[in-house]
């Protein structure tokens, strides 16, 4: 049973990340090593956040069992009082499971996101045309970045190796280079959660309000459809290019065989361009090098095209369904009417609308407002026990309050479960705001499969580097980090491998460590107040600010897109039944 679930618990982290990594990229079409690469980054962070819990009330347990030994003065006593007291975990596992699972969790995600991803990174985005050249030139455009990489070892080493006291040796090396991970992580963290905790229940009340849904995605899709227009003039240059080439070059020529490699990436609607309006051109001589540009820019080109194409369209079909919404809530008949709507496969369809009614109208709108209040509950237990941690008499922090009354009763299933919840919704505030970052359009996850390959290999090297300073904050939450309560509780195995919520030396000042999650109300501030969004509209970056003329040109711009694509639906529509009467009266 407890082995069970514990093998449960992996095969669901594994199914999630399967499923995620279905919806957003191709398994199909992807280069298998990065398929693999990018699940087990991905299926190592999600496995972090539920078998933690099981770690944590181990850890308990073990706690009890010590205590235990120490308040009794005879082993007799101290059997029949900790076989009654100290009721072993039902999520339990062998002693050695979990140090080398977490030895194994850690070292491959470190490798994977600090050293096999980068490279992978550059493979995949290089125009060159063989595997060998590829990885040569990857690992030759990574050069600059492990040298930088190099130096901040050996100077963290150098200055590790001056203080007095001590000495260097293998367990101090490792606790540098898991502080400096931890370091850059915890920074990001920071970051991407006082984001999230403030935006995830905002969005979510937000939401509940057609009307705002409505004119947020307008805005959404007026910037998409500019870049989609922006991405089909990228790719006509291409094409242009490609066609200049291809006038130059024969079958006979040396480097045609990677030219046809070139061709073989043009979408199949442009392809035979190159056969035609030949004596337009100038005739060049191609070298390797311009083939190999070309082919990365039609990688890019390709990739984005399609993406802004399909991510516009499936956008445009949710507009229309938040109109059909947005129609229905005033409706007297309390059935759930559609523009194009398609006949029903059950058979009792007037109760099918009447149910869809209630549901888009009256019922999901309040559970967004219900999910709204309890996650905007949580982000205000997380930020005051985020401020409080730090204080362990008295204990402020709630998570620490709530184990510890668990830790009390022994209760190790209340543990787990409030552990589970908690890693989980701090991990959901973390990983939703990684989801969705956009890195000047290159950098981007798509969902319906559109996720580029060098796109996918960068959130998992984010979601490497970020998991493990997450937990690690979490166990500071619920003081179970010695180095940030001072305490003599017995360690969790994780702690013991992936170490401490240490900031690294060389930049750590006393209390650092354990002041600087506060920083976290600081972003929450900010976020609550749009300085982040105002900043960057003043930057030229448009964002969603409901004051701004300038959303409001989005706004209606985007509105437009949608008439427009209801209005050639319609006609359509319209087309297909005069032609059906048509050919009903002629016969």
């Amino acid at each position: 049973m407890t082995v069970g679930m514990f093998g449960a618990e992996v095969i669901f982290a594994f199914i999630l990340t399967t499923v995620l990594l279905n919806r957003y990229g191709n398994w199909k079409t992807q280069n298998i090593v990065v398929t693999t690469a990018v699940h087990i980054s991905w299926f190592f962070s999600l496995l972090i956040i539920f078998v933690l819990p099981i770690d944590i009330s181990l850890s308990a347990y073990r706690k009890c069992l010590q205590d235990g030994l120490n308040d009794n003065t005879t082993i007799s006593i101290h059997v029949s009082s900790t076989s009654s007291t100290c009721e072993k975990p039902w999520s339990s596992v062998p002693g050695s499971t979990l140090p080398i699972m977490w030895r194994v969790v850690y070292w491959t995600s470190q490798l994977l996101a600090w050293f096999i991803m980068p490279i992978m990174k550059h493979y995949v985005e290089s125009g060159e045309f063989t595997v060998k050249n590829k990885l040569k030139n990857a690992i030759k455009s990574k050069t600059l970045y492990y040298s930088k990489l190099f130096l901040i070892v050996i100077i963290f080493i150098t200055y590790t190796a001056l203080t007095p006291g001590v000495y260097l040796d293998w367990q101090i090396l490792k606790a540098t280079a898991s502080s400096t991970s931890n370091t850059y992580g915890l920074f990001q963290l920071i970051l991407l959660l006082g984001i999230a905790l403030v935006d995830i229940p905002r969005e979510l009340w937000r939401s509940s309000q057609i009307d705002y849904t409505l004119r947020k995605l307008y805005f959404k899709l007026s910037k998409l459809y500019t870049e989609m227009l922006e991405s089909e003039v990228d790719l006509e240059y291409v094409l242009e290019s490609i066609k200049l080439v291809s006038i130059s070059m024969s079958p006979n020529d040396e480097l045609y065989n990677y030219f046809e490699i070139i061709l073989k990436k043009v979408p199949k609607d442009q392809q035979g361009f190159w056969k035609n309006e030949r004596s337009k051109y100038h005739t060049i001589s191609p070298s390797i090098d311009m083939l190999i540009q070309l082919h990365e820019q039609l990688i890019i080109a390709v990739s984005t095209y399609h993406r802004t194409k399909t991510q516009s369209s499936l956008m445009i079909e949710e507009a229309i369904f938040l109109e059909d919404i947005n129609s229905n809530m005033t409706s007297k008949e309390r059935k759930f009417k559609k523009m194009f709507n398609k006949p029903s496969k059950l058979n009792s369809y007037a109760a099918t609308l009447t149910i869809e009614w209630y549901w888009w109208c009256r019922l999901y709108p309040m559970m967004l407002q219900v999910l709204s209040v309890i996650t905007g509950m949580l982000s205000v237990v997380i930020v005051w026990s985020e401020i409080t941690f730090f204080k362990k008499k008295p204990v402020l922090s709630i998570f620490a309050l709530m184990v510890n009354v668990a830790k009390q009763n022994n209760n190790y299933v209340m543990i787990q479960v409030l552990s589970t919840f908690s890693i989980a919704y701090l991990a959901y505030c973390t990983y939703s705001t990684v989801f969705k970052i956009k890195f000047l359009n290159i950098y981007y996850l798509a969902s319906n499969c559109q996720t580029t390959e060098s796109s996918l290999i960068f959130f998992g090297l984010l979601l490497g580097r970020l998991t493990s300073p997450m937990c690690l904050n979490f166990l500071g939450l619920i003081h179970m980090d010695n180095h940030l309560i001072k305490s003599h509780s017995l360690e969790t195995d994780y702690t013991q491998i992936m170490g401490h919520m240490d900031i690294i030396t060389i930049i750590c000042i006393d209390g650092f460590n354990v002041y600087f999650p506060t920083l976290i109300l600081a972003v929450c501030l900010a976020t609550y107040f749009n300085v982040g969004a105002k900043i960057l509209s003043i930057l030229g970056f448009p964002q969603y600010l409901e004051d701004d003329d300038l959303v409001i040109d989005y706004i209606h711009e985007g509105h437009l897109i949608v008439v427009r694509e209801i209005e050639r639906r319609r006609k359509i529509h319209s087309n297909k039944i005069y032609c059906k009467y048509r050919e009903g009266s002629q016969i």
